[in-house]
C-alpha cells in the first residue's frame, strides 16, 4: 500500500491579504505594510496578536508613520480597519498610498532613486574581474517577491490616499472610527472603551478580518493616565484578541510614556509582557550627537519581544533575514544578532542593519586630505602663536640656555710617537679635521624656585 501526503486545503480559503506562517500551519499572518518590519516579526503580524510600538522621541512622528502604514495596508487589502482615536478620520486621510499610475493589485516596483543605488546596481564592477559575480551588499529585504497576491503593497510616502477611497471605506464600514472620549475617571472610561471594541470585534467576526489601530495610547486625549491604567488596557486588549482570533492590533504608545522615567524601573519589560510583540524606534532627535555617528540613518531599532503564537520560539529567530540569526542571513548566521536602525527616505520607511561607515567616507574612500585634518607642523606653529598671543602681559619664567662647548680632538706632539709601520695612517690622521660632537642639552630644576629652568 502506498501512502500519499495530505496537503491542507484551507490554504486556498485564506482571506485576502493574509499568509500562512512558515513556522506554524495554524497561524495566519497579515502585513504591517513595511516589508522590513514584517521580516523582523517573522513574516508578519500573526492574527490574535498585538504589537506595541514605542517611539520615545518627542521631536519626530515615526511611531505615527508606522501606524499609517498599518492602516493603508488594511484599506488596500479590503480588510476592516478600526482606528481608536478622537482624530482617527484625520489620521486616515493623511495615510500614504501607492504611487500614481499603479493600482493596488499591480506588482510593486522598488523606487530607490532617492537612495542613489539603482544606477549603481546596473553598472559592472571595475575593481577586479573576480568580484563581478559577487552579490551586492544589502542592508534590508526587498519589497515583494511575488505579484500573485496582495499580501504587502508598496506605498509611496509622496502619494496621499485619495479622498474617494477613504469615503468609500467609511460608507462600506471597512473603516470604523472609534473615539476615546476620556472621562475624569480614567479606569471607567477605559473599561467602556474596551466594551465598545468588543462589540466591534463581535460584529466583524461575521464579515472578515479586523485591524485594530491605536495610534497614541496614553496621550492627552486619554486623560491623566497612570502606568497601572496602561497595563490594564494592554492586558484587557490581549484577552479580547484571544477571544476573537480573526483580529489583530497595533498599539502605539505616546512618546512621554515610552521611557522608564515615566513608568518606573522595568517599564519597558512590563509592556512587553502584556503584549505579543514590542519594538522601540528611538529617533536621533532625542540625542543629536548620534546624528554625526550615523549620518545615513534616522534612529535605532530595539526588539523587546517577538510574537510566538502556537510555538515555543518566535518564528523570527529562524526566518528573519535582518536579525541575522537564521540560515537565510548568509555568512553572518551564527555570529550574533545584527544591530538594526531605520531611515526615512522620500519614498518609504526602511528598517535595515546598521554598520560603521568606511573610514574616510560613507560610500567610497576619500583620496584627498580631509578638511578637518591639519599637518603636525602647522598645528604646532599655530599652538605656539596662540600661546604667545594669549600670554601677553603675563609674568613668565626666566630661561637660561647654556650649551656645552665643543671639545676639539688634537694630537699632542710630545706624546705622539708614530711608528714606521703606521706613518701613512698618522699622516692621514694629522691632516683630517676631527669631528665636532653635537652639544648636549641640559635641564636643571631649582628646588627653591620651581618656576625657573636652566637649560
Amino acid at each position: 500500500m502506498s501512502f500519499k501526503r495530505r496537503i491542507p486545503s484551507n490554504h486556498a480559503n485564506l482571506p485576502p491579504g493574509t499568509r500562512i506562517s512558515p513556522s506554524s500551519p495554524s497561524t495566519a499572518l497579515i502585513s504591517t505594510g513595511i516589508p522590513s518590519l514584517d521580516d523582523i516579526l517573522g513574516g508578519g503580524l500573526p492574527l490574535s496578536c498585538s504589537l506595541a510600538l514605542l517611539a520615545p522621541d518627542n521631536h519626530s512622528a515615526y511611531g505615527e508613520l508606522v501606524q499609517k502604514y498599518f492602516v493603508s495596508q488594511g484599506i488596500a487589502c479590503g480588510q476592516q480597519v478600526c482606528i481608536v482615536d478622537d482624530d482617527g478620520l484625520l489620521l486616515a486621510r493623511g495615510c500614504m498610498w501607492t504611487s500614481v499610475g499603479s493600482s493596488a493589485s499591480s506588482p510593486p516596483v522598488n523606487n530607490d532613486e532617492d537612495d542613489g543605488k539603482s544606477a549603481q546596481s546596473d553598472e559592472r564592477i571595475k575593481i577586479a574581474w573576480r568580484y563581478e559575480k559577487m552579490k551586492m551588499f544589502q542592508t534590508t529585504v526587498p519589497s515583494c517577491n511575488s505579484s500573485k497576491d496582495d499580501y504587502c503593497h508598496t506605498f509611496d510616502l509622496s502619494s496621499r490616499i485619495p479622498e474617494s477611497v477613504v469615503q468609500d471605506a467609511c460608507d462600506t464600514n471597512r473603516l470604523v472610527i472609534l473615539g476615546v472620549h476620556a472621562d475624569h475617571d480614567v479606569k471607567v472610561s477605559m473599561t467602556g472603551l474596551l466594551g465598545k471594541i468588543q462589540d466591534i470585534l463581535s460584529v466583524s467576526s461575521e464579515t472578515g478580518l479586523m485591524r485594530l489601530c491605536i495610534p497614541s495610547l496614553g496621550s492627552v486625549q486619554w486623560g491623566d493616565v497612570e502606568p497601572a491604567d496602561v497595563l490594564y488596557f494592554l492586558y484587557s486588549l490581549r484577552r479580547l484578541l484571544r477571544q476573537y482570533p480573526h483580529a489583530c492590533a497595533s498599539v502605539g504608545l505616546a512618546p512621554h510614556i515610552c521611557s522608564e522615567a515615566w513608568g518606573g524601573h522595568g517599564w519597558i519589560h512590563k509592556v512587553g509582557w502584556l503584549t505579543d510583540a514590542a519594538i522601540s524606534m528611538s529617533g536621533f532627535g532625542a540625542n543629536p550627537s548620534l546624528v554625526g555617528l550615523f549620518p545615513s540613518h534616522h534612529g535605532l531599532v530595539q526588539i523587546h519581544k517577538l510574537p510566538a503564537p502556537h510555538t515555543i520560539l518566535p518564528a523570527s529567530d529562524k526566518y528573519s533575514t535582518l536579525r541575522g540569526l537564521s540560515s537565510s542571513a548568509g555568512a553572518n548566521a551564527g555570529s550574533g544578532e545584527n544591530n538594526l536602525a531605520f531611515r526615512c527616505t522620500r519614498k518609504r520607511l526602511i528598517l535595515e542593519t546598521i554598520h560603521l561607515d568606511v573610514e574616510g567616507g560613507v560610500t567610497e574612500r576619500r583620496t584627498t586630505l580631509s578638511t578637518n585634518t591639519i599637518s603636525l607642523d602647522t598645528g604646532l606653529i599655530n599652538e605656539v602663536i596662540d600661546e604667545h598671543t594669549n600670554n601677553k602681559g603675563r609674568s613668565r619664567a626666566a630661561l637660561e640656555v647654556e650649551f656645552e662647548k665643543a671639545v676639539s680632538v688634537t694630537a699632542d706632539p710630545l706624546d705622539s710617537q708614530p711608528l714606521a709601520s703606521s706613518q701613512s695612517a698618522a699622516l692621514d690622521a694629522a691632516t683630517t679635521t676631527p669631528k665636532v660632537k653635537k652639544p648636549k642639552k641640559k635641564v636643571a630644576f631649582h628646588s627653591d624656585r620651581p618656576d625657573l629652568y636652566d637649560f
